[in-house]
C-alpha cells in the first residue's frame, strides 16, 4: 500500500451530508463525520501514520487495480486482478433523504469474487479528530466498537475479526460468487449500535442506492456533447452538497497541496458564496430546479445574517450558515507527504472579497428566470445589501483569489460590483420593488467607467488583475458571462489574445503569475483546472470554437479515471490540491453547455 497514493487514485462516495475517498487500492484515507466540515475519522491522506485509514483489499502484491462507478451512480467499485483470481469491492453510502441532519454515517464495503478465488484482507484504524483523540476498542461477537470522546465508530463484518492493538483486522477468503460484507457507522457516542448487517440487506440497499442516483439523474435535461462527464460532474457537486441546508462546500478535503512539500494548503470543505451562487446557473441548466432552490435560500438566509454596519456577507460560511473556526495548525500531522502545514479552518473567511455581492445577486437573478424569487423580506435584504454596496464597492480588498499579500483595487471585484448593482436593478424592475435606483445606477456607471479607465493597461493591450500594475488575471474570463463586456468586444478578444500568451500553458490556464504579483505566499502552484474551462467557456462566446474545443478536449484528459478533478494540474499533469473540487466540475457543466451550443448554431 503506497503511503500517499496520487490524489488523482481516488474515488468519492457519500450521503449528502458527508463523504469518503477510497483509494483504487481499496483505502478508506478521508472521512470527516458527521458532517463535512466535521473532524476526520479517517485521514491518512494527510499523515499515513497518524490519521487513520480502513483498507479492504486482496493479499499479495501481484493484483493490478481497476477502479470505476456503477454507471450513472456514485457506487465505486474497484476491481483487482490477479493470476489466482478477480475480486471486487463496492463502496456506497446510501443517501439520506429525510431532510434533516442526523449524527449517524455508515460506509458500507461489500467485497466479492468474479472469477477464481481471492483472500481479502482488511485494516481498520480509525484515527478520531484528526488523529489528535485516543480511542478504546470494543471486540465481541457483533462486530468491533471503538469508542472515543464525543464519537463512536462501530465496525460489522461477515467475518471474523481479531484485535490489533487498539485496532482490528481480518481476512476472508472467497470463491465464484461469494461475497461478505464490512460495514462502518460512525455516530455519537450514546447511539445505540447499528443492527448486524447481512449480505441479503445489503443487497437490498445496493440496488436502492442505484435507483436513487439513476433517477435523479434522469431528471437532467442536458443532451448535449461530453454527456457522460457533464453528468459525473453533476453528482460530485450533489455529493458535495449538504442536503438538509442546500450548501455546497468548496471540496470533500482539506490540508491537499497546490505544491508538494509547499504551504499553499487550505482547509475547503465549507461554502463559499462564490462557488455557491455560482452553481445555480449550473443546476438550472441541466434542469435540477430543486438543488438550485435550495441553495438561494440558504444564501437569501445569509443575506439576512450580516452586519449592515461592518459587512453585509462572509466570504465563507459552515454547511449551517455558522461562522468558521478560527484558522489553526494541526502541527502534529506531517501533511500529504510532507506538504505542511496542514490547516484547520480559513483565515479568508474574514477577508474583505466584494466580488461575493455580484456572484450572490448573479444568483438571484438566474433563479428568477425559472421562477426562485424571495417574498417582500427577502427583497428587503436584497435592498439593503445593495445600499451598503454604494457606499463600500470603491475600495481594495482582498480578491476573488484570497491573497495574504495586502488589499488591491482588484478589477474583477469591480466587475463583480458592477453585476450587482446590475442585477439588482433588473430585479426590482421586473418584480416592482421598492428600490434606491437612481443611487444603484450611478453606482453601476461609475463602476464600468472606472474599470475601463484603470482596468485596461495599454502595454498588455488587456484587462489587468488590478489597477497598480500590468499583471493578467483569468477570473477576468468571467467578464463577457456577466455581461460587462460583449464576448466580441475588440478590448475583450485582444485580452484573450494577452491571456493565451501569458497565463495558457498547453492549453491549461493559470490563474495569474505569482512572482509578478506577490500574494504572500511562498512557492508556486499548478494551473487552474477552473480558470482552464471559464477559458474555453470564453473562447467559445468569442466564436473561437475550433480552440475551445480543442482545449476542452485536452482538458478532460486530465481528469481521473473516474472523471474527478481537484483543484489544479501540476507540471507533470498530477492533480494537485482538494479533491474533488464543486467550482471546477460547475466549470466544466458551464464550459460544456456553452461550447455545446455555440457549435449546433455553427452546424445549422
Amino acid at each position: 500500500m503506497d503511503r500517499y497514493p496520487p490524489i488523482a487514485t481516488h474515488g468519492l462516495v457519500g450521503d449528502l451530508q458527508t463523504c469518503a475517498l477510497i483509494s483504487s487500492q481499496g483505502v478508506v484515507d478521508w472521512l470527516a463525520a458527521p458532517r463535512f466540515d466535521s473532524p476526520s475519522v479517517f485521514a491518512a491522506l494527510l499523515d499515513h501514520d497518524r490519521g487513520g485509514y480502513f483498507r479492504l483489499s486482496p493479499d499479495g502484491p501481484e493484483s493490478s487495480c481497476k477502479q470505476l462507478y456503477y454507471p450513472d451512480t456514485a457506487v465505486l467499485v474497484t476491481r483487482f486482478m490477479s493470476p489466482d483470481g478477480v475480486g471486487e469491492v463496492l463502496d456506497w453510502m446510501a443517501p439520506i433523504t429525510s431532510g434533516g441532519a442526523t449524527g449517524r454515517h455508515t460506509l458500507v464495503r461489500k467485497v466479492r469474487a468474479v472469477r477464481g478465488t481471492v483472500r481479502f484482507s482488511m485494516e481498520c484504524r480509525p484515527r478520531f479528530d484528526y488523529g489528535r483523540a485516543s480511542h478504546e476498542l470494543e471486540l465481541g461477537p457483533e462486530g468491533a466498537v471503538f469508542r472515543s470522546a464525543g464519537m463512536t465508530g462501530h465496525l460489522q463484518a461477515g467475518f471474523p475479526l481479531e484485535r490489533d492493538g487498539h485496532d482490528v483486522r481480518g481476512t476472508v477468503t472467497l470463491g465464484v460468487g461469494e461475497t461478505a460484507v464490512a460495514v462502518f457507522t460512525a455516530c455519537g457516542a450514546d447511539e445505540p449500535a447499528p443492527p448486524p448487517p447481512t449480505v441479503e440487506k445489503t443487497d437490498e440497499q445496493l440496488w436502492e442506492v442505484v435507483e436513487f442516483w439513476q433517477n435523479w439523474l434522469r431528471t437532467s435535461r442536458y443532451r448535449g456533447r461530453w454527456s457522460d462527464m457533464v453528468h459525473r460532474s453533476a453528482i460530485t457537486l450533489k455529493l458535495l452538497t449538504y442536503a438538509p441546508t442546500g450548501a455546497p462546500v468548496a471540496a470533500a478535503t482539506m490540508g491537499l497541496p497546490e505544491q508538494i512539500g509547499g504551504e499553499r494548503n487550505w482547509d475547503y470543505r465549507y461554502t463559499w458564496v462564490r462557488d455557491g451562487s455560482l452553481s445555480v446557473r449550473a443546476l438550472l441548466d441541466l434542469g435540477f430546479v430543486e438543488e438550485a432552490t435550495s441553495f438561494t435560500r440558504w444564501l437569501g438566509a445569509r443575506l439576512g445574517d450580516g452586519d449592515i454596519d461592518g459587512e453585509a456577507l462572509q466570504t465563507m460560511y459552515r454547511v449551517d450558515g455558522e461562522p468558521l473556526p478560527e484558522e489553526e495548525i494541526l502541527g502534529h500531522l506531517e501533511g500529504y507527504r510532507g506538504s505542511h502545514p496542514v490547516r484547520l479552518g480559513n483565515a479568508a473567511s474574514d477577508q474583505l472579497q466584494l466580488d461575493i455581492y455580484g456572484e450572490a445577486l448573479y444568483a438571484l437573478s438566474e433563479g428568477h428566470e425559472v421562477g426562485i424569487q424571495s417574498g417582500y423580506r427577502g427583497w428587503k435584504k436584497v435592498a439593503r445589501t445593495l445600499d451598503w454596496l454604494a457606499d463600500s464597492w470603491d475600495r481594495p480588498d482582498e480578491g476573488i483569489w484570497e491573497t495574504r499579500g495586502g488589499r488591491k483595487d482588484f478589477t474583477y471585484s469591480r466587475v463583480m460590483c458592477w453585476a450587482a448593482f446590475d442585477r439588482g436593478l433588473k430585479l426590482a424592475t421586473a418584480f416592482s420593488r421598492p428600490a434606491d435606483t437612481v443611487r444603484w445606477t450611478r453606482a453601476r456607471d461609475s463602476i464600468l467607467e472606472q474599470v475601463m479607465a484603470r482596468g485596461w493597461s495599454e502595454q498588455e493591450q488587456a484587462y489587468v488583475q488590478h489597477y497598480e500594475g500590468d499583471v493578467l488575471d483569468a477570473s477576468l474570463l468571467l467578464m463577457p458571462r456577466v455581461g460587462f463586456l460583449a464576448p466580441k468586444d475588440p478590448s475583450w478578444l485582444s485580452t484573450l489574445d494577452a491571456m493565451n500568451d501569458t497565463l495558457v500553458s498547453d492549453s491549461l490556464v493559470y490563474r495569474y503569475d505569482p512572482a509578478a504579483s506577490p500574494d504572500g505566499l511562498r512557492g508556486s502552484e499548478g494551473t487552474f483546472s477552473l480558470c482552464t474551462f471559464l477559458y474555453v467557456d470564453a473562447l467559445a462566446r468569442a466564436g473561437r470554437l475550433r480552440m475551445a474545443r480543442y482545449t476542452f478536449e485536452k482538458m478532460l484528459t486530465y481528469a481521473n479515471h473516474v472523471g474527478l478533478f481537484a483543484e489544479e494540474i501540476g507540471p507533470s499533469g498530477e492533480q494537485l490540491g482538494n479533491f474533488p473540487q464543486a467550482f471546477t466540475h460547475l466549470s466544466l457543466i458551464s464550459a460544456a453547455r456553452t461550447l455545446d451550443e455555440a457549435l449546433d448554431r455553427l452546424r445549422d
